[in-house]
């Protein structure tokens, strides 16, 4: 059977390598012909019949005709339209161009235009192909197409009044990247080096905002995540120049009038880069979408805006998702009360209600503790806040894992030693009347109701009774005065409890503690009594 197996297969193998061979001669006989038809019809017009076969190669089903249709499109249209040989202005339909009424000239160009019209539209329609070689060639085809049309536009306008810019075809590039059923971050990613040229990523910007308009509000609410991935990727790529001496690099020159267009003034841009942000986070995103807009916030949103202080009702929803995010959220709010002078009351208060016992649990614990130490770093917070923080972060460490409560009670004991005046949690006096339940209120969500200053913090009493001896030692500092040096916390926020158990294990045993700084050396030999009595003081 084996025998028989290899005779029949051997065949089938020098099939595979001739069909092989003769795809790969096909496809360059394709590209011969394609580009002798290219060379044909520039060369004269008696052969313009032959873009019908340059356009239905590009509609072909294999992706390397597919590709040699692209740039032979790519070399014949720029080359008209660098001759001038496309019609300007608007388009007459094929039958009118056809009557009598127009030169032979005239309806050439319209003729041609008409077919460089349908070569934009395949192209298009291509940023959806299957494969990613197709959609690449594509779009660098188009993009090739509208440097063409910068420099030679097809409208029929009077240029000394009109800014020549191809915004029709960047607008229909953006909605097709723009995909509702396709993930193209792999296609937006190569559209990429087209942003760095500064009027193509202010038009870029405007079709973006118009795209989310007109999308979402056919959503109608609803969460769109393929699509407002696609959104958010292209514009994650986006990043506006800080001065405006950097906006040097343009796809079109304006000549005379550059200066004046809005494209070349980087408050327009700013302005159209506010828009964009605000028009598509004021609807509902996807869960997961939340934390990736508010890990880049501070460095790429909030920077380039003219008035930051708008994304307060973003940041506020995205205080509502919960979690880690809610906690990002805060963090954006802070730099917005910081930096751009927010008021925004309710802060502190959506701070102390995301303290639960989950906090010691989560993943993203080391970056809330972080966080929290700087949102509490302010000496001037009032002392009933800082004591409502203490007392919760107390009353939750009774409960805390060992390598939680090594960063919790550092973290109070900073908050003491900034604020003085909550030292009367550690020395509160007492008397033998008084009632042992504790007043503060645990499950009161407004700190300034929650009674912490009229408690203590026992809780640290009762973790020097911990069975871990690193956090039992740490709880017995409220015995001492407390230095005035703040501890360090960032050392222990990434410990984990492998760690901790390393840490336990590796401790070097106690050695030996000498009794004498001299040996001795007599003592085994005779005279001993003498050395004895000499070295332990004997009578």
């Amino acid at each position: 059977m084996k025998g028989a197996h290899c005779v029949i297969m051997a065949p089938a193998k020098k099939r595979n390598v001739s069909s092989s061979k003769t795809s790969q001669q096909s496809v360059k006989k394709a590209k011969t012909d394609l580009n002798g038809k290219v060379e044909s019809i520039l060369e004269s017009r008696k052969h313009a019949n032959d873009v019908f076969d340059i356009l239905e190669v590009l509609e072909s089903e294999k992706e390397k005709d597919v590709v040699s249709a692209v740039d032979a499109c790519s070399k014949l249209f720029c080359t008209l339209l660098e001759r001038k040989e496309l019609f300007v202005g608007k388009l007459p339909e094929e039958e009118d161009a056809l009557s009598g009424e127009y030169s032979a000239e005239q309806k050439y160009h319209m003729f041609m235009r008409h077919r460089y019209n349908s070569c934009v539209e395949i192209l298009l329609e291509h940023l959806s192909h299957e494969l990613h070689e197709v959609k690449e060639s594509a779009l660098c085809c188009l993009m090739k197409f509208a440097a063409g049309e910068g420099q030679h536009p097809l409208e029929d306008l009077d240029w000394s009044e009109h800014y020549s810019f191809p915004r029709e075809l960047i607008q229909a590039v953006v909605d097709r990247l723009l995909s509702k059923t396709t993930d193209n971050s792999l296609l937006i990613s190569r559209f990429q080096e087209f942003l760095e040229m500064d009027d193509v990523r202010f038009y870029v910007i405007s079709s973006i905002r118009e795209n989310v308009g007109k999308v979402m509000d056919k959503s109608k609410g609803a969460v769109v995540p393929v699509y407002q991935s696609n959104v958010f990727t292209l514009m994650s790529n986006i990043s506006v120049p800080s001065q405006q001496s950097e906006l040097t690099n343009f796809m079109v020159k304006q000549e005379a009038k550059h200066k004046d267009w809005k494209a070349a003034k980087l408050n327009e841009h700013k302005r159209v880069f506010e828009r964009m942000w605000l028009g598509f986070l004021k609807h509902k995103l996807p869960s997961n979408m939340y934390k990736k807009v508010l890990v880049i916030l501070h460095d790429s949103i909030l920077p380039h805006m003219s008035k930051p202080t708008l994304m307060i009702d973003f940041l506020t929803a995205a205080y509502e998702v919960g979690g880690a995010i809610s906690l990002l959220a805060l963090n954006g709010l802070f730099v917005l009360i910081h930096q751009h002078n927010l008021d925004y009351p309710d802060f502190y208060k959506k701070l102390y209600n995301l303290l639960d016992p989950s906090i010691f649990h989560v993943k993203y614990r080391a970056r809330f503790f972080h966080l929290a130490n700087l949102f509490l770093s302010s000496s001037h917070l009032p002392v009933y806040l800082v004591a409502a923080f203490a007392k919760r972060l107390a009353r939750l460490a009774l409960t805390a894992p060992p390598t939680a409560l090594l960063i919790v009670l550092p973290f109070i004991y900073n908050l003491i030693r900034r604020h003085p005046s909550c030292r009367v949690l550690l020395h509160k006096p007492s008397t033998e009347d008084e009632p042992l339940e504790d007043p503060y209120l645990m499950d009161e969500e407004d700190p300034a109701q929650c009674c912490a200053l009229e408690s203590s913090l026992w809780e640290i009493k009762t973790l020097q009774k911990h069975h871990h001896p690193d956090v039992a030692k740490a709880a017995m500092l409220i015995n001492t005065p407390l230095p005035e040096k703040e501890d360090d916390i960032s050392e222990v926020l990434e410990i984990t409890t492998y760690e901790l158990m390393e840490r336990d294990l590796k401790q070097k045993q106690i050695k030996s503690i000498p009794l004498e700084f001299e040996t001795a050396t007599q003592l085994l030999k005779g005279g001993g009594g003498d050395v004895l009595a000499q070295h332990f003081c004997l009578d």
